[in-house]
């Protein structure tokens, strides 16, 4: 392979990436791909004396990593609101993603959570998600713990955790059925396995 069809390639792969971070659901991995694209795109056309295209990139490049650094510190907007499965806020949340909720949480229904503790994450005041079960005794046993699309880079999991010693909860528990896209993020974020459920212990 000469290096002319090399460059190329690298080209086509930039070019790939820049369209594959357009379907990404996740915010913060739109960005890095489309930042890595944009990088190689970038060098693409300074190779071949594209000047304008590379100017492109590099803005694309600044606003990425600017964003990534806002979204990197989202923290300190989000905020934890205490409530029922039945108030109008939670209920409309869940009835809304009730069957992408079904693809993690299978059987999982809205009106099962009437009676039950909920919490929701709102960033910037917008809900970004939500862990809804029973509390006895500072257990949560876990009916569905979701996060809205744009916000599954753990994010909102891990401020929630956080959050709940708060409220006085010091251990989660999940012990019905779970996809294993699921059951990979709760292994991510340290929950483990003990007689058939899935058990995390709050700092």
């Amino acid at each position: 392979m000469d290096t002319a069809m090399m460059i190329e390639i690298f080209g086509y792969i930039g070019s790939a990436l820049v369209v594959v971070s357009m379907l990404m659901s996740s915010i913060v991995k739109l960005r890095v791909i489309n930042t890595i694209g944009s990088v190689i795109s970038g060098i693409y056309a300074v190779i071949c004396g594209a000047i304008p295209l590379a100017l492109m990139n590099t803005c694309l490049i600044i606003i990425n990593v600017y964003n990534l650094i806002k979204l990197l510190k989202t923290e300190q907007d989000f905020d934890l609101v205490a409530g029922r499965g039945e108030d109008p806020l939670v209920r409309f949340f869940l009835e809304h993603y009730e069957q992408d909720i079904r693809l993690y949480f299978p059987g999982f229904e809205a009106k099962d959570a009437d009676g039950k503790q909920a919490y929701v994450v709102c960033c910037g005041g917008n809900p970004a998600g939500m862990i809804v079960g029973e509390v006895k005794d500072g257990n949560l046993d876990i009916m569905a713990d979701y996060s809205v699309p744009a916000y599954r880079d753990c994010s909102v999991g891990a401020y929630l955790y956080a959050k709940l010693a708060e409220y006085k909860v010091h251990t989660l528990r999940y012990g019905r059925g779970l996809s294993d896209a699921h059951v990979s993020y709760m292994k991510k974020m340290g929950f483990v396995q003990e007689q058939g459920a899935y058990v995390k212990q709050l700092k």
